[in-house]
């Protein structure tokens, strides 16, 4: 039987309790994951990587964005790869400004977005949603290009439409005093990671849900959303969050 949700909308559903326990009862099949699990890097009480949890997901979803920092993902990379996990690529949020506290090592002003399949690559979605260039430049020349079929190198024009495939590093202010959760991710670097890994319409799953950011983000983005929270009062501010931003019908 299936856990009562904690809040619930015609795009969201988020459910209190330990996602090693709500995901099985749930049986769902998502698009993608798109989570921020503890990084266990502090003596805080809630930051503590949950042993195995890669292993919940996989009769879940077969594409996972997954924060967390090199260390992270250094310390517990057997338990992705013993799951089938395979990485496709990272992404770097760059902050406007950093965090912790350590004076003998650079400043810490960025996070890691890793992203994780299983199966074949052919199988799993993925769409790079370009973004604006340069809107000015129009049209170029490409003075060493491969006319197709011939081999021969000649040159050849092309129109520009001043889209551009996103950077790898993106550069988005992080919230500091505007947070609910000490880690809150802004929604600028969940939206181009949801896009890429679910289609409209799909379904976004968040089992480390904090805030309530991956579920806004998604719901925002025209996607469906399922979050799972272990701690009431990130729950409970979460699910505030969600209802204020849902219109009366």
């Amino acid at each position: 039987m299936s856990p009562p949700p904690y809040y619930e909308d015609d795009q969201v559903t988020l459910y209190l309790g330990d996602m090693r326990e709500i995901l099985p009862a749930l049986g769902i099949q998502a698009d993608c994951v798109v989570t921020d699990p503890p990084y266990q890097e502090t003596s805080l009480t809630w930051d503590r990587w949950p042993i195995g949890w890669p292993e919940w997901i996989v009769g879940v979803t077969r594409s996972m964005w997954c924060f967390g920092s090199m260390r992270t993902f250094m310390d517990h990379c057997p338990e992705f790869a013993a799951s089938g996990w395979k990485l496709s690529q990272d992404v770097i949020w760059e902050k406007h400004n950093g965090s912790g506290f350590a004076a003998d090592r650079f400043k810490r002003v960025h996070e890691i977005a890793t992203h994780w399949y299983r199966g074949d690559w052919r199988d799993v979605h993925h769409e790079v949603v370009r973004e604006r260039g340069n809107p000015y430049k129009k049209t170029g020349v490409a003075v060493r290009a491969t006319t197709p079929h011939t081999g021969r190198i000649s040159p050849n024009r092309y129109e520009d439409d001043g889209m551009r495939i996103p950077r790898s590093v993106q550069r988005v202010r992080s919230m500091h005093s505007r947070s609910i959760h000490p880690t809150e991710k802004p929604l600028g670097i969940l939206d181009p990671l949801i896009r890429y890994a679910c289609p409209e319409g799909g379904v976004v799953v968040d089992p480390f849900a904090g805030s309530g950011s991956t579920l806004d983000a998604a719901r925002q983005s025209g996607r469906r959303a399922i979050g799972i929270e272990a701690h009431e009062p990130y729950a409970e501010a979460a699910a505030l969050r969600l209802s204020a931003l849902t219109l009366p019908a």
